[in-house]
């Protein structure tokens, strides 16, 4: 658990107080990573950078009960900034090849990591833009600053996403077996 004794410690730079940091957020601010970047490598560079930045602000860190937000937002930042070098925002109606293997349908709901591989089958746009609104709970007008789009645009990259995610869901998990 994150105190204000272990925040203090990270402030001094003290090694064993961002160990513990570390082992206690990595494994949050991975799967924070992992619902925007595909590739392992992206995460793990992301991840990197996101600590770094973590540890050199800490001094901005107003309140150490917020420690956990604060750190989720640093990674969300690191993720776009990632995302901004290869992915244009304003183009959504991409194509994602992908085959479609009909199952039957599930005795067991939806898992998250089930969710998580869903999204890697739409447009990175879709997805980031369904990570920021659905998820990390920004609005249309946050995400449009964010990302250097309209307002609209991020409206319409939600709508496709939660589009193509529905149909990925009713042909991969609901549709009748053959």
């Amino acid at each position: 658990m994150i105190n204000e004794i272990l925040i203090s410690a990270c402030k001094k730079m003290q090694r064993e107080a961002q160990r513990q940091v570390y082992e206690y957020m990595s494994p949050k601010l991975y799967r924070t990573c992992k619902r925007y970047l595909k590739k392992e490598e992206e995460i793990e560079e992301v991840l990197a950078d996101a600590f770094y930045t973590i540890f050199t602000k800490l001094d901005q860190l107003k309140e150490v009960g917020a420690f956990e937000a604060w750190a989720r937002k640093i990674t969300v930042n690191q993720c776009l900034l990632q995302l901004k070098r290869k992915v244009n925002f304003n183009l959504y109606l991409e194509e994602t090849a992908f085959s479609i293997q009909p199952q039957s349908p599930q005795e067991t709901p939806l898992e998250e990591e089930d969710l998580l591989n869903l999204l890697n089958l739409i447009p990175e746009g879709c997805k980031t833009i369904f990570n920021l609104f659905v998820i990390e709970g920004y609005g249309h007008k946050e995400i449009a600053a964010m990302l250097n789009i309209s307002e609209g645009t991020s409206k319409s990259q939600l709508n496709a996403a939660k589009t193509k995610l529905k149909d990925l869901v009713n042909n991969l998990y609901y549709q009748k077996a053959k």
